[in-house]
Parts: structure tokens; sequence; C-alpha cells
């Protein structure tokens, strides 16, 4: 099989996969629009890219040592969990006819490094890749160029599989009242405090 098509269904499984970047680019997206979800994607994939050739080059060792770990874990986790406390409590501000609207919307760089921290302060990020780019590496051998096709069809899948992900849930804005809208927003915040007190006590217990 090509190494371009391995790549692509490993990116379509993880496009399926649920997490805290999923949750926050949909509720960007039904938020802020097409995009601000688009760039906080942008962001995303770049981190994931970041971390990649971090495995490439070998500077993840680090991560590896137990003490590393559990640090990134907490930190990790606690990022999670007042990145949904934020969200939890963030209002949404409706006009005279009681409509939704927006009092200020950020820059494309907020949401780019918003969605770059959010994805790469998560260490399940970090093994995901490592564990692909050990897996690859050992299959592929010294064939430097099956490795890089490999893996632009990986991210490749991701990226278009997240704008698809983005256009949808932006279209939903129209027909979602302020009181859905408050829901999703405490939903959301409810799952990312949740995965941050999950990967928290999963570290402490595998430390």
């Amino acid at each position: 099989m090509h190494p371009l098509l391995q790549g692509m269904i490993l990116g379509f499984t993880l496009a399926a996969l649920l997490g805290p970047a999923l949750f926050t680019l949909l509720q960007t997206s039904i938020h802020r629009g097409w995009r601000s979800g688009i760039f906080l994607a942008t962001g995303i994939i770049i981190s994931d890219f970041s971390v990649l050739m971090l495995a490439y080059l070998g500077a993840l060792q680090i991560i590896n040592k137990k003490d590393n770990y559990l640090i990134a874990g907490i930190v990790g986790g606690i990022i999670l969990i007042l990145f949904g406390i934020y969200t939890f409590n963030r209002k949404v501000h409706f006009d005279e006819n009681n409509n939704p609207v927006e009092i200020k919307v950020a820059g494309p760089l907020t949401y780019i490094l918003k969605g770059y921290f959010l994805n790469i302060m998560n260490p399940f990020v970090w093994f995901f890749w490592i564990s692909a780019m050990v897996g690859v590496s050992s299959n592929f051998g010294d064939d430097k160029h099956g490795i890089l096709i490999f893996f632009s069809g990986t991210l490749s899948v991701v990226f278009a599989t997240d704008i698809l992900k983005v256009l949808v849930a932006s279209k939903l804005k129209r027909y979602l009242n302020g009181r859905v809208l408050l829901l999703i927003n405490h939903a959301v915040g409810i799952l990312l405090v949740g995965f941050g007190i999950f990967l928290m006590i999963r570290t402490v217990i595998h430390f």
C-alpha cells in the first residue's frame, strides 16, 4: 500500500477521535464563525506538525522521563481546566430581537495561538505522535521520503476534516437561539474540565 494512502487512513482514524481540541473547535465555529474556526484549526495542525518534527528529530526523550511526564500531565490538566472554566462562564450577548451578537471578536493570531497551545499542552497528543513516529519509522526504516509522504497524508486528512467540521458547525449557528448557545458553552466547559481532571488523575496513577 502506498505510504500516502496509509497515512490518510491514520488521518481519518485520528479525525474520528474525541478530545478537548475537537470540542473547542466546534464551539468556536458555532459562536465565532467559520473564519475563527479555521484559524483555530490552523493552530491545532501547526502544533501537531511541531510535535511530529520534534519526534522525528529525536528531541522528545525528555518527555519519557517519569518526572517530566508527571509535570506535563499536571500542567496540561490545569490548562484544560482553566479553559473549561473560562468557556463555561463566557456569556452570550443579545440584540433587541434576542438574537446572539458578538461584542468583540479576537484576531486571527489569538485563535491560532489558542489552538496551538490547547493541543500541544495535552500530553496524549505528544505520546500519540511519538508512538506513530516510532511505529512508522520502524516500518519504513531509512526511507525518509516514505515517512514524509506518510505523515503528509495524515496531517492533510486531519486538517481537511477539521475544516469540514468547522464549516458544518458554523452553519448551525443560524438555527440556535441564545439559550442553546449558553448550553453549548456550559457543555463544552464541563467537558474541558472533565478532560483536565481525567488527565491529571491518569497521570498521577501512572506515575
